[in-house]
């Protein structure tokens, strides 16, 4: 008998993960996605793992945490990775893509799996009368049908959202280049940024201006409530006259005419072109017309031209160790599980493992499997820790990668910790990769780590 499918809800990042891994497990999948008939506000792309804010997938360097997790998932056999080298753009040490080149590349992989049932245009509003496992994995802009359905589902009294913003993009051909220059902080990179240097002059205008401009307002019914590492940038600015200076635009590891300036902007490329640039986190809930004129201010980008404009949008998260089990099923429906960054990570790549995860998961208990659980010494499984609510924390709310979710070292020195941290994770991966490669069948997974 045919074995029914798994059906994977939003292909995202955490979707197309998901899909990828149960397809590689030799598992028939079905991935629906509501584009390209319907879209959410913040949605252009026809194709799977649109990158809705930023083109960073952050930093690809070893020495970081976000740099750990992505070694991580390469020698999993992540097919996000895969498709973000072929689309990578200059962005220093970060793992930066054209948004546009990342998304066709996924979708040329996923058309590789004779296991996978691409099913686009339709939407699932019900998935517990779908008749079959289900992993939702539709993100911070899940659909209000299925979101009211997810309320209901996970009960009275549990968080459900926050809200998110989106940075400006804007055209390479309206910026200054007399004013701006090229350069990475402390030279690491090369030319990969555009920066904006202004004097203590501009920066408080520039901060003043911030705090009286108008800003979208939200819905009576809707309750502002942000991620604390993705902060629009005019409520940074309510927070301190030096809080942006010591944030977004901190000026260290640069000298314009011999002396550090006292804050700046950088600029990354969009696109392989160069052709568009993002504020690196200027994420704003401004008006249009306020962000017209106060990030004019901004020396270099006194003519700039938008090419997409800053903008509010809600994330939907569920306290994930109340309403999921070890699984990450829901314990009202426990046919329907939950992966990617509405579980309470946060991140593209953070989003992306949560969904490579439940993607294993499934697919192991379908193959008999016992599936031993990433160590929390390693990046994913302090991940795996925080959604599990067994790092301690007085209140769950998403979380990206770093050091802190790791289990304590005892070292003196920062440098030191770091470096005894990143040793033991890498010991510690290679270990539980080994015991998954004994376990799953062959090709599921890359076969060694990097």
């Amino acid at each position: 008998m045919k074995a029914s499918p798994v059906w994977v809800v939003g292909a995202g990042l955490a979707g197309c993960e998901a899909a990828w891994i149960l397809a590689k497990l030799g598992l028939p999948v079905t991935l629906q996605e509501m584009k390209p008939a319907f879209y959410s506000p913040a949605h252009s792309l026809e194709g799977p793992a649109e990158l809705v804010c930023s083109n960073s997938l952050k930093s690809d360097a070893e020495d970081t945490a976000h740099g750990l997790l992505k070694r991580e998932l390469r020698a999993l056999g992540s097919v996000l990775l895969a498709a973000a080298d072929e689309a990578r753009v200059p962005a220093g040490t970060a793992l930066a893509v054209d948004r546009a080149v990342f998304s066709r590349n996924v979708s040329k992989q996923l058309s590789t799996r004779p296991e996978l049932d691409m099913r686009e245009g339709s939407r699932m509003e019900d998935p517990g009368q779908a008749g079959a496992e289900v992993i939702l994995t539709t993100g911070p802009l899940t659909d209000e049908a299925l979101a009211d359905w997810l309320k209901q589902a996970i009960g009275p009294g549990q968080e459900l959202h926050f809200y998110d913003a989106l940075a400006p993009i804007i055209d390479a051909e309206s910026i200054d280049r007399d004013i701006v220059f090229a350069g990475s902080r402390w030279g690491k990179g090369g030319d990969d940024y555009l920066n904006c240097a202004m004097n203590e002059a501009q920066y408080r205008a520039f901060v003043e201006a911030l705090r009286q401009a108008a800003t979208t307002p939200l819905h009576e019914f809707e309750k502002a409530k942000y991620f604390e590492s993705c902060l629009p940038v005019e409520v940074m600015a309510t927070r301190g006259e030096e809080a942006l200076a010591f944030g977004p635009m901190r000026p260290v590891g640069f000298e314009v005419d011999g002396r550090r300036p006292h804050a700046l902007v950088q600029l990354r490329a969009e696109n392989k072109e160069g052709s568009a640039y993002n504020l690196v986190g200027f994420q704003t809930k401004l008006t249009q017309a306020a962000q017209r004129e106060v990030l004019r201010m901004i020396p270099g980008l006194e003519r700039c031209v938008f090419l997409r404009y800053g903008a509010v949008h809600r994330n939907l998260y569920v306290n994930s160790p109340e309403v999921l089990d070890d699984k990450l099923r829901l314990h009202s429906h426990p046919a329907v599980r939950l992966a990617g960054q509405m579980i309470g990570v946060e991140g593209y790549m953070e989003s992306a493992a949560m969904g490579l995860w439940v993607g294993l998961l499934v697919g192991a208990e379908r193959l008999g499997i016992d599936l031993p659980e990433p160590p929390p010494e390693t990046a994913l499984g302090a991940l795996w820790a925080h959604v599990r609510g067994r790092l301690g924390a007085p209140r769950y709310e998403p979380m990206n990668i770093h050091f802190g979710l790791l289990p304590g070292i005892r070292e003196r020195g920062r440098k030191k910790r770091r470096e005894a941290a990143l040793l033991r994770a890498k010991e510690s991966f290679s270990n539980w990769h080994r015991l998954l490669l004994e376990k799953l069948p062959e090709g599921a997974i890359s076969q060694g780590t990097p």
